[in-house]
Order: structure tokens, then C-alpha cells, then sequence
């Protein structure tokens, strides 16, 4: 199977993704802000993460279920 995503690519993605990530906490740490505030921003950053990376990988498999139940009907078509 062929890749999709180059090494360097997934490297800049990866490398991107925990910049921005260390720069968000970095940020919080540094507010100067009570600490239930700090934490509520903390616990925001978190679950707004985690709710990209489920809906990325819902829409992906969405897509793939799609193209396999396209080969399927077509496959179905030609007997």
C-alpha cells in the first residue's frame, strides 16, 4: 500500500502540532490568572484537542466506509 504522507511531512505535522500544544501551556502557566481559571483554560485546550483528533478520524473512517461500500456496489454491479 502506498503512503499517503511523506516522513518530512509527518514530522512537520507532528512537530507543529506539540509546538503549538507545549506554546498553549506554556501560555496558560505563564497567565497571570487564579489557578481555577489556569485550569479551566488547561481542561479547554485538552478537550478541544482530543475533539479534533475524534472528528478527524470519524470523517476518515466515514470516507473509507464510503470507498468500500463504492467497490462493493460495483463489484455487485459486474456479476
Amino acid at each position: 500500500m502506498k503512503k499517503r504522507n511523506t516522513a518530512a511531512f509527518t514530522f512537520l505535522a507532528w512537530t507543529a502540532f506539540i509546538t503549538a500544544l507545549l506554546a498553549m501551556f506554556i501560555g496558560i502557566y505563564t497567565l497571570d490568572a487564579s489557578l481555577p481559571v489556569k485550569g479551566y483554560y488547561a481542561v479547554g485546550t485538552l478537550y478541544l484537542t482530543m475533539s479534533a483528533f475524534v472528528l478527524q478520524k470519524t470523517i476518515r473512517d466515514n470516507e473509507e466506509d464510503t470507498a468500500h461500500e463504492r467497490k462493493y456496489d460495483k463489484a455487485e454491479e459486474e456479476l
